[in-house]
């Protein structure tokens, strides 16, 4: 992981804040600082290009296009809070190419 994430995460941002403490809800740097740290993983770039894991904006950022856009925005298409996040989770199952696999899962708790 880059120096830069590992001083951040551990505490040593470089800076100190002359300013008085502000309460936790009201303390964007603080967040910010907990939401990096608690998702190092997410943010080791190294590893996931060693690993050639597609990593930067276009492939990833991209692909709400195909996956979630090209089923919500269809032609005369609506959608209740009911029933779009399991349509979406079948899409992501097969954008992932995890769909036999699914469905093999669920057989095994019908069954």
């Amino acid at each position: 992981m880059s120096r830069h994430v590992d001083a951040v995460a551990a505490g040593g941002h470089g800076f100190r804040c002359r300013i008085a403490v502000r309460p936790e809800e009201d303390a964007p740097v603080r967040r910010a600082h907990r939401y990096l740290r608690n998702r190092l993983d997410q943010v080791d770039y190294k590893g996931a290009a060693e690993r050639e894991l597609p990593i930067g904006s276009g492939q990833i950022e991209s692909s709400h296009r195909h996956v979630v856009q090209a089923r919500l925005k269809r032609p005369g298409a609506w959608w209740s809070g009911d029933n779009i996040d399991s349509m979406l989770s079948l899409r992501l199952c097969r954008a992932n190419d995890q769909w036999d696999e699914y469905w093999a899962g669920n057989r095994r708790k019908a069954g």
